[in-house]
């Protein structure tokens, strides 16, 4: 059991690593098999959507090629259902970014709600609620239209 939470923790970590590095792309194909939820009622979008809207809003800095931030994932309650090959994780993560005029600093923290599925001994993302922004800071050099941005 413990090999399958390394292995879902290395997806948790790998989707930041992604990010971090501006590679959207690479961060969006982790969800390609998932539901990802963003809606206050439930609505969800697939990891096409996903990844058009990271374009959209997530500012990409040219002289790095990347956002200019860190996710730090951590406290990750996973429980595996080995019978059903299923598996859930429960995560907080915290974003810090820092830019040119941007002093380092925590912009925005909350938590991961993540289903998991392993077809073919391999674990992927399911679903992955998106909606528990809890604290927010100075998001204004990361997101455009920050503004827009609730916390739950």
């Amino acid at each position: 059991m413990q090999n399958h939470a390394n292995e879902i923790s290395n997806l948790l970590y790998s989707y930041t690593h992604r990010f971090d590095g501006g590679d959207l792309e690479g961060a969006a194909e982790l969800f390609k098999h998932a539901k990802i939820i963003t809606g206050e009622n439930g609505e969800s979008i697939d990891s096409t959507a996903l990844l058009e809207l990271w374009r959209t809003l997530v500012i990409i800095y040219q002289e790095t090629g990347t956002p200019r931030t860190k996710h730090s994932c951590t406290n990750a309650i996973i429980n595996v259902d080995e019978e059903n090959n299923r598996a859930t994780a429960q995560s907080y993560y915290v974003v810090f970014q820092q830019t040119d005029t941007l002093p380092l600093q925590a912009i925005v923290s909350g938590r991961y709600e993540d289903k998991f599925e392993r077809v073919n001994g391999t674990w992927r993302f399911c679903e992955r609620d998106y909606r528990w922004i809890e604290l927010t800071g100075n998001m204004s050099e990361h997101i455009r239209d920050a503004a827009s941005l609730k916390r739950t």
